[in-house]
Parts: C-alpha cells; sequence; structure tokens
C-alpha cells in the first residue's frame, strides 16, 4: 500500500514510518501541509496519514477531498 504520512514531529513521523515499511507499506513522509497538498494533487496514494494541526495549511482536511481528483 502506497501511503503519504503528514506528520510534523520527526521522532514520532520516524517511528509511524519504522512500523508501516516493516509490514511491507510504501511510505512517504512530509512535514508541511503545503508539500502534503501539491502531492496529492500530483500523485497517487491509498491512504494519507495526516496530523490535524500542520504548519503550512491553514484549512481543514476534511475539506481535502472536494480539492484532489479522484484518480
Amino acid at each position: 500500500m502506497r501511503i503519504l504520512l503528514v506528520e510534523d514531529d520527526v521522532s514520532l513521523s520516524r517511528y509511524i514510518e519504522k512500523g508501516l515499511q516493516e509490514v511491507g507499506h510504501n511510505i512517504l513522509c512530509v512535514d508541511d501541509g503545503k508539500q502534503a497538498l501539491s502531492l496529492c494533487l500530483t500523485e497517487q496514494f491509498d491512504i494519507a496519514i495526516v496530523d490535524r494541526m500542520l504548519p503550512g495549511l491553514e484549512m481543514d482536511w476534511h475539506l481535502l477531498r472536494h480539492y484532489v481528483p479522484q484518480k
């Protein structure tokens, strides 16, 4: 499964990334909301794990599904 992990706490991000990789997932980690949004608009992920309080993104992530084209 291809997963986008969006978390600005580096130690927490590494912990989650390691655990998911150990069970065979392909993880892409970013620490910034703008970068995550850009990736969602240009790449395809099976799921995104998103920190609810991100720097660089002033919008509710629940609204993101309305802005990302369905692929």
